[in-house]
């Protein structure tokens, strides 16, 4: 037998080899491994884990399934399932390179807009299952001197997750497929979308380039005044008070800190 010796049994070459039958039928094994492989019993065993490993994809990119349907989304899960399988027993995070997946998969290549979709629903669950954190609200900031505004440090929420889209409305698609809207009448353009839970619900809304670039500045921990230069820097006109009532509103900031 093609095993690792030792006192534990077969070694990691037995248990890299079965992995690889499992998920591949087709797959290169040792004549031990390709043996088991052979057995009725290591069929039944493989549909009912590829099954559940599909069933997770499927529960785990929802929006995805809708928008492609059940036939075209297990072909595609079998696929990326080939490619990755899963590296732990739970499943909940099982699927978190799907989006780029989707993005060199041949048949997705007519929905530009998929891999988007499909990264919103990643985005999704790492919100949901993202540490709690008390929200900044309005009031902390409202509190201080206007001379002091500038020196505070805030960051993003730890559920807070957001993306830009620059050439389809990805964002747009996903919320409407959330909300069980219809998709007839979207603009085509380019858009945002922003996903946070500060309290016990995950929630999203539309959040433009600028407040998309507002955030990512603060993620070091940066002052207010200097994530503000960095939006300004692109966007002379940018309504900062607008941006910051939204975001705070979404609850996506956190920690209250100051220079001074």
């Amino acid at each position: 037998m093609n095993v690792d010796a030792g006192v534990n049994g077969p070694g990691a070459g037995f248990h890299d080899d079965f992995i690889r039958a499992l998920y591949d039928p087709g797959a290169a094994v040792s004549p031990a491994v390709a043996a088991l492989a052979r057995q009725p019993g290591f069929a039944v065993y493989r549909n009912t884990v590829i099954k559940g490993c599909v069933d997770a994809l499927r529960a785990n990119y929802p929006s995805v399934t809708q928008l492609v349907g059940e036939e075209w989304f297990a072909a595609a899960a079998d696929v990326y399932l080939r490619r990755s399988p899963p590296a732990q027993a739970s499943l909940l995070d099982y699927g978190a390179a799907f989006a780029g997946f989707l993005t060199g998969f041949a048949p997705a290549a007519e929905l530009p807009w998929l891999a988007g979709v499909a990264a919103l629903d990643r985005m999704w669950t790492e919100v949901h299952v993202a540490a709690d954190e008390v929200a900044l609200d309005a009031a902390a900031l409202t509190a201080l001197a206007p001379e002091a505004l500038g020196d505070v440090r805030v960051r993003p929420h730890a559920a807070a997750r957001w993306a830009w889209f620059d050439a389809q409305p990805a964002g747009a698609i996903w919320r409407r497929t959330r909300e069980a809207r219809a998709l007839g009448d979207l603009p085509w353009q380019g858009d945002g979308c922003l996903i946070s839970r500060p309290y016990d619900a995950v929630r999203w809304t539309a959040i433009d380039e600028a407040g998309c670039v507002f955030l990512q500045a603060c993620a070091p921990g940066s002052t207010l005044a200097a994530a503000a230069a960095q939006v300004l820097a692109r966007w002379p006109q940018a309504d900062l008070a607008a941006i910051l009532a939204d975001l705070l509103g979404a609850g996506a900031l956190f920690n209250l800190e100051t220079d001074t």
